[in-house]
């Protein structure tokens, strides 16, 4: 369904406008209503919209400079102007800026709807000349991903190929290592797949969706017989052959994960889902590899364990080799390609977790360095294990200059504080009860505290927290509410908050990160 936004700055005409003809029933879902130019800008920000319906004359912003701005962005907008007769210049002045046409007030209904019907069929062909070119690669992510109405997915459908009689199709996704990529080389690559008769839709820049049919007679189930095996190890040689040819010719290197075959279009977006799912394979088998299910059905699941304790020891201490060669050790001797690559990931995210909790700390957030969702977009976006390695070591290394910089030393009472925090962080402490328990002025001992660790005793405390609710969200199954109570929350909407302003994620956010 496409959406429409209505521009009018007197309240009784917009409602008018809304209630004058059936969006509904036209195809249409009416978003949103603005009173003038900026406040409609701003709304088609938050959620742009296809077909705009505005006044010309309107206060702080008119609908023409509306138009020129919503254009700058997004030359397909469909735009229908409303005018008076003393407006008829400015109407004019729309023509020449391709609006889909002007309507004079008093607003007719008729000619409302039939403007509103030329632009829906306009927009309709704008979608159908961008999906034959293959260029409209937002429209067929959504198309594959099952974001748009049953009539958009009838239009995509259609531009597909007719499946042949006793034809197998199979989708893969191929991601392509930009590292590898000269200036033009993508080009010959398409020439390549195009000379092969190989369907391909672009995703992204270096992410093709590859469509390959297969003659067969074998009613196709997704069986494990002798037939089933044999078909698949076609398709798997089929793709693997693609790759290498890019590879020998070109010198590009791919990582192709297969989907389930198919014998209808209409399961091309389950097979796409399948195939990216598969493609966090490449953190483990690297560029150059080529996977279907079957052969990670086969492989083993060995987990990636790590002392979080040891690698904090080593880079508290300064110890810059020994927590780089730990680093090393882990991500390459220690990950085959029969490790997990769930586990994988959940390893990288405690890392991560682990340098944002020093860096939180030793107040280092504050350098200028990656904060935490920095990292998680480093560790999901990775190319391989190498470059996850790389991040990490980088980043340590960055703590342990910033730490030699500091060089801080703790006096005694301050150690006794952060020690009480450590094994008491359950109950209700206060910097005043401690004062006192310590024989020392409350006042002064917070402006010591503050001085030596970098934060107030509160915050100290907070982060403590939510350090021990961290890892349990990380390491075991218990609701979150229950662990909210178990480090010293009563309050669960509370700790949702304390926890968001700690590691910039709400608890339940980081649990899904866990399911990666």
């Amino acid at each position: 369904m496409k959406r429409v936004m209505l521009v009018e700055d007197e309240e009784l005409i917009l409602q008018g406008i809304r209630n004058i003809i059936d969006w509904e029933k036209l195809g249409l879902d009416v978003v949103h209503m603005a009173h003038n130019g900026k406040e409609a800008l701003s709304l088609w920000e938050k959620e742009p919209v296809d077909l705009v319906v505005t006044d010309v004359e309107m206060p702080v912003m008119n609908g023409l400079n509306l138009l020129k701005e919503i254009r700058s962005r997004d030359e397909r907008v469909r735009f229908v102007i409303l005018t008076g007769y003393d407006e008829f210049e400015y109407a004019r002045k729309a023509i020449q800026l391709d609006v889909e046409d002007y309507i004079l007030k008093p607003i007719d209904e008729v000619q409302l709807e039939t403007v509103v019907k030329n632009a829906l069929i306009k927009l309709q062909e704008m979608d159908r000349d961008k999906a034959k070119n293959m260029e409209d690669r937002i429209g067929w992510q959504k198309f594959l991903e099952g974001g748009i109405s049953e009539e958009e997915r009838k239009t995509f459908l259609a531009l597909l190929p007719k499946v042949k009689k006793s034809e197998l199709l199979s989708a893969a996704v191929m991601k392509i290592d930009s590292r590898s990529m000269r200036k033009g080389d993508m080009s010959e690559l398409l020439s390549i797949l195009q000379e092969e008769e190989c369907r391909v839709i672009h995703l992204k820049a270096d992410t093709l969706l590859l469509i390959e049919g297969f003659q067969t007679d074998y009613t196709w189930d997704g069986g494990e017989g002798e037939t089933a095996r044999k078909v698949r190890a076609e398709i798997h040689s089929r793709f693997s052959y693609l790759q290498n040819r890019l590879e020998s010719e070109l010198g590009i290197f791919t990582f192709i994960s297969i989907g389930p075959s198919f014998r209808d279009h209409s399961s091309l977006p389950e097979a796409y889902r399948e195939a990216m799912r598969m493609q966090k394979y490449r953190m483990l088998d690297g560029y150059g590899s080529c996977v279907d299910d079957n052969h990670i059905k086969n492989r083993g699941s060995k987990d990636v364990a790590i002392d979080e304790a040891q690698l904090r020891k080593m880079i508290l201490q300064k110890d810059r080799d020994g927590a780089i060669d730990y680093i090393e050790d882990l991500f390459i001797n220690n990950i085959r390609k029969d490790a997990d690559v769930n586990n994988l990931y959940q390893t990288a995210l405690k890392i991560a977790m682990l340098l944002w909790d020093i860096k939180g700390e030793y107040k280092l957030e504050e350098k200028n360095m990656q904060d935490l969702s920095d990292m998680v977009e480093g560790i999901y976006g990775a190319e391989d294990i190498f470059g996850l390695k790389t991040m990490f070591i980088s980043e340590l290394s960055e703590i342990i200059t910033y730490l030699h910089a500091e060089n801080s030393v703790y006096t005694p009472v301050v150690k006794q504080i952060m020690t009480e925090v450590q094994k008491n962080y359950k109950e209700e402490l206060s910097l005043k009860t401690l004062a006192y328990k310590y024989h020392m002025n409350a006042s002064y001992l917070g402006q010591i505290f503050q001085k030596e660790v970098g934060c107030s005793f509160t915050q100290y405390l907070s982060n403590t927290k939510n350090g021990i609710a961290k890892d349990l969200i990380l390491n075991t199954n218990r609701r979150i509410n229950d662990i909210a109570q178990e480090v010293g929350y009563t309050d669960t909407s509370y700790f949702y908050r304390k926890f968001k302003q700690c590691y910039g994620v709400s608890p339940a956010s980081l649990r899904e990160m866990k399911k990666y």
